[in-house]
């Protein structure tokens, strides 16, 4: 078992980075990304990769206390760093502190901001109880109690939503370590204390950040109650009210926490859960489901389900008259085998896709470590056969990565983010597997990512005419 992330691996992906990024941007010359967000892709691949394999060497024998103290102030400066050197970027960019194309983000922000005045009880009632939609409603009263309480300074969100972000780090690796073991769990908290998506989502006003953290703190509990052999009112509300409040905020989100939390309860081995917490729990997850059966969260599920063919349909269609050619074949069959290595990077300039453009490498990373994740997820199946006790956060990424291939954002990175921390501790599982006969399986990997980037530019470009 490897404890670590080898620096020869991490000096491989850089290199491989560099060599397509120089090929992209030379044989697609017309189309190349500006200068900016080259050394922006540099910086967060050359950083992830470098600072992730010094630290996992360096950390992997302190203390657990000092390891914690040591990822959540590392994890905290980096946001912190980020929060406002984008605040400076986007002001400087766009004449305002919100990211390019903004829409949402300022939605949010002026949902906020207007309900400073109101009445909580009118507030509750206004985004809870006369709607037709929660979704989103958990984030805007969450903003909503920030201004009332801090006023209605744009940078102070998102410094809490980076305090948020780091203690997230701390929950992967409490999460991790019941699952894959302590070496994989501090991996797995180093890994996503550098990942430059969940930095980068730190600097917006949008809800991905404050979404993550309730979805690794839900998994976190809900793992908890299941491995642990002493339960409470308290061990079992939280994890169920955690899971109600993910259904205000991406409603496929609470469904699957619900479907994850349910097959963990089928297919967890008895040793670990026990058969009397098995049908209690059971039991008690029926009874909540018809109380729920015909509330507005309940519909709001059921309208999805019936709608996403229809759905998936819609978003090829308009992107097809945009002219992305490409997206016509881009139904859930194709796109679902690939949804552990997606999105690719946007190494292009294209449709002015400029906050693609800006994350580009911690896409890039996303796509080399989908090896890693590769080679856990056929470990679990078919070598240790371990599935059965990682069924919870298994069937969470799986079905909810299977929703989004089927919804016509397969290759969304903001959509695909949710999936993100279970995969970084899959990828970090797949890290501790590694020995001669498993290393020729990311030997060839090495050939396959330069590949799918440079051909995901070549099809954005062709797609579009424009070569």
């Amino acid at each position: 078992m490897i404890p670590f992330f080898p620096k020869q691996i991490a000096t491989k992906a850089i290199y491989l980075y560099l060599g397509v990024l120089a090929a992209v941007s030379i044989f697609f010359i017309r189309y190349a990304m500006s200068i900016e967000y080259i050394i922006m892709g540099i910086a967060w691949v050359v950083g992830f990769f470098l600072l992730s394999s010094y630290c996992s060497q360096k950390w992997k024998d302190i203390s657990q206390k000092q390891l914690l103290s040591n990822l959540f102030l590392t994890a905290l400066g980096l946001r912190i760093f980020w929060v406002f050197f984008s605040y400076i970027y986007y002001t400087f960019k766009t004449g305002i502190p919100f990211e390019f194309s903004a829409a949402d983000a300022i939605w949010y922000y002026e949902e906020s901001i207007g309900n400073i005045d109101t009445y909580w009880k009118d507030i509750w009632n206004y985004l809870f109880v006369d709607t037709l939609s929660v979704s989103d409603s958990g984030y805007v009263f969450y903003l909503t109690f920030l201004a009332k309480i801090f006023g209605t300074n744009i940078l102070f969100p998102r410094l809490v939503n980076a305090c948020f972000s780091a203690a997230a780090v701390l929950l992967i690796y409490f999460l991790a370590k019941r699952n894959i073991g302590e070496e994989g769990g501090r991996l797995s908290a180093i890994f996503a204390c550098f990942m430059p998506n969940l930095i980068y989502y730190c600097g917006l006003h949008m809800k991905e950040t404050f979404m993550i953290f309730l979805i690794v703190a839900y998994l976190e509990r809900a793992d908890y109650l299941l491995r642990s052999k002493k339960y409470n009112v308290f061990t079992i509300a939280i994890p169920v009210l955690l899971a109600l409040s993910l259904f205000t905020f991406r409603t496929a989100l609470g469904g699957v926490a619900v479907f994850a939390f349910a097959t963990a309860l089928v297919f967890t081995n008895t040793s670990i859960i026990g058969k009397t917490k098995r049908y209690m729990l059971i039991g008690w997850g029926l009874l909540a489901a018809f109380t729920l059966t015909g509330g507005t969260i309940m519909n709001e599920v059921e309208g999805l389900l019936e709608n996403r063919d229809t759905n998936q349909a819609n978003k090829r269609l308009m992107q097809t008259n945009k002219g992305i050619k490409w997206a016509e074949y881009a139904t859930g069959t194709v796109m679902a085998p690939m949804m552990f290595v997606l999105p690719f990077p946007t190494m292009v300039d294209v449709d002015e896709q400029y906050n693609q453009q800006m994350i580009s490498g911690g896409n890039y990373v996303r796509n080399f470590l989908g090896g890693f994740v590769l080679l856990s997820l056929f470990s679990a199946l078919f070598v240790t056969k371990n599935w059965r006790n990682l069924s919870l956060i298994g069937s969470f990424v799986i079905a909810y990565l299977g929703i989004v291939s089927m919804s016509g954002f397969a290759n969304s990175e903001r959509f695909l983010l949710p999936g993100l921390p279970v995969l970084l501790i899959a990828a970090a599982y797949g890290v501790t597997l590694l020995d001669a006969k498993n290393y020729k399986f990311i030997k060839i990997w090495y050939y396959v990512v330069p590949f799918m980037v440079f051909a995901w530019a070549f099809f954005k470009l062709g797609s579009r005419s424009l070569f």
